[in-house]
């Protein structure tokens, strides 16, 4: 009984849609990295085969450009995400590695700037010092991690999922409008342009929710941003066609 009792008393009851668990870096940079590769596989793959298929009917060759389209963006997607999440995993390793530095080094030091990073947040200096021991003593590099650099040792992203996350959502994102510019000629632009539209507006909703952010501003967004983009392609590919067929 006691023993369950404490057990209670050391897991303080937490809010479900409250991000406390572990890895929450981990879990929203794959998630970012999916939503933006799906809208980007979207926007760009619906571009090209919306601008080929405007100035000709011929399927092989919009099929063609839009596997183009796909490959080539797919690889960039990745190749983009993983530079710069690697940098960014890089400056957090370089930090993690000083800071442990720091603390076989000089732990007076780092035991006083942490009470005076206590201190700036509101707390008296009686309180700030045990608060900064009692951390130091149970685990010091964490707490300093924590206070001072807001970096989580255990959290550092992966750019390999990072990478993978984006290049899979980028390729599922740009299926959609090669399957839809494969319909008739009378069909495929006007249901090409709805259907990426809707996928748009989804993909601007989940950003939102990921983000916390107003869904419906995310939404408008991004759907007059892909309408834009493939009027302009579909208006330069149906004048190329034009002139190259006069």
């Amino acid at each position: 009984m006691a023993d369950s009792m404490g057990s209670a008393a050391s897991a303080p009851e937490q809010h479900p849609d409250e991000p406390h668990r572990g890895g929450l870096a981990q879990r929203l940079n794959w998630l970012r990295a999916g939503v933006l590769g799906a809208n980007d596989g979207i926007v760009s793959v619906a571009a090209v085969v919306v601008g080929v298929a405007g100035a000709t009917t011929s399927v092989p060759a919009i099929v063609t450009a839009g596997l183009a389209a796909l490959v080539g963006g797919a690889i960039s997607m990745a190749l983009g995400e993983y530079v710069s999440v690697s940098s960014q995993r890089d400056s957090e390793r370089a930090l993690i590695a000083k800071e442990r530095r720091e603390l076989a080094e000089m732990p007076e030091e780092e035991l006083e700037e942490l009470t005076g990073l206590y201190e700036q947040r509101g707390l008296s200096p009686e309180t700030a010092r045990q608060v900064a021991i009692e951390l130091t003593e149970h685990d010091a590099l964490a707490a300093h991690l924590s206070a001072e650099l807001g970096i989580d040792q255990d959290d550092v992203v992966s750019p390999w999922h990072a990478a993978l996350a984006s290049a899979v959502a980028f390729t599922c994102g740009a299926i959609l409008p090669m399957l839809t510019i494969l319909l008739p000629p009378e069909l495929r632009i006007p249901v090409t342009f709805v259907a990426v539209l809707i996928a748009l507006a989804l993909t601007g909703y989940v950003a939102a929710w990921i983000g916390g952010s107003s869904r419906g501003r995310a939404m408008i967004r991004v759907v007059i941003g892909g309408a834009l983009a493939l009027a302009a392609t579909f208006a330069i590919g149906s004048l190329l066609g034009t002139t190259v067929a006069g």
